[in-house]
């Protein structure tokens, strides 16, 4: 038995992840609201990987993203379970307000 690292980091994306990202949320119910939401945060990472010559904040809006597409019908499958959300806390509160 070798020795393995215990958290390995993801691979980057594939150069085109982002534009098939981009398809996904364009075929996706909540387009209307999610493009220009996804268009802002691209914009922003770009802006943040010029300045710093680091990949890194790009990657992780795709995989941001990429995890929203993913867990949405779960998330609509709650909601339209009847579940009282009205308790909940507001994700900012938690996450904090993206600068």
């Amino acid at each position: 038995m070798s020795a393995q690292p215990v958290h390995q980091p993801a691979p980057p994306p594939s150069p085109a992840a982002a534009a098939q990202l981009r398809e996904r949320i364009r075929r996706h119910e909540r387009a209307a609201h999610w493009l220009p939401a996804f268009e802002r945060d691209w914009n922003h990472a770009l802006e943040a990987a010029r300045q710093t010559f680091d990949l890194t904040p790009l990657h992780e809006t795709i995989r941001e993203w990429g995890g929203r597409l993913d867990t949405a019908p779960a998330v609509a499958a709650f909601l339209a379970g009847g579940m009282d959300t009205s308790d909940g806390i507001p994700l900012e509160d938690v996450l904090g307000t993206r600068g």
